[in-house]
């Protein structure tokens, strides 16, 4: 599994209230953009300054990714595992490249950042593979 990074902004967004993590939408985007710790929004393919590209919509993803199904309490976010299956008319396609997943909330009116994921390799969803952002126990915790 890879390990979680929080993005700087985190911390001071949910210090101004931007993110009530148990009712918010959170979402999962895939990227093969190295995310920077500054980043602080999420960012549509070749939109404006933000955070990293997100991939377009073909061969089994959808832009703006997945629903984490989320939760809040005791200190601990969970969510339910995403689980990404490629399609396409051949097996020469599929979803990817990406690196990264990204965690953003899509509630906030500027969908702002709260962290990632980084695979360690570019990786490609070919047609019929799945691919699982695994939340484990937890997806963060806050001390």
């Amino acid at each position: 599994m890879a390990d979680f990074n929080k993005f700087t902004c985190f911390k001071t967004d949910v210090g101004l209230k931007l993110h009530d993590l148990n009712a918010d939408t959170l979402r999962v985007y895939l990227s093969n953009e190295a995310p920077d710790a500054g980043d602080t929004v999420y960012k549509a393919n070749g939109g404006g300054a933000g955070g990293p590209d997100d991939l377009i919509t073909e061969n089994g993803y959808t832009a703006k990714g997945a629903d984490a199904a989320n939760a809040y309490s005791g200190g601990s976010l969970t969510g339910t595992d995403i689980v990404w299956t490629g399609t396409a008319a051949d097996d020469a396609s599929g979803i990817g490249p990406f690196r990264y997943a990204v965690l953003y909330n899509d509630t906030a009116a500027a969908d702002n950042l709260i962290g990632w994921w980084d695979y360690g390799s570019a990786i490609t969803v070919m047609s019929g593979e799945t691919f699982t952002v695994d939340f484990g126990a937890t997806i963060l915790t806050i001390t």
